[in-house]
């Protein structure tokens, strides 16, 4: 028996699909930011704090 469509070997993406990472990331980041306000919320505080305390101009 003969199969009339072609499949991409296990591991390797179709060719309809093209891979996104940066966009896959930040929809999953908008995501978790909507379900889990509050822990968005501390990470941003925390990364915005250690950030302004490295760049503190004295």
């Amino acid at each position: 028996m003969s199969q009339s469509t072609a499949t991409a070997p296990r591991g390797v993406a179709p060719a309809s699909h093209t891979m996104e990472p940066a966009q896959d990331l930040a929809a999953y980041l908008k995501t978790y930011a909507k379900d889990h306000p509050d822990v968005a919320a501390l990470w941003c505080f925390g990364i915005g704090f250690i950030i302004g305390w490295k760049l503190k101009p004295w």
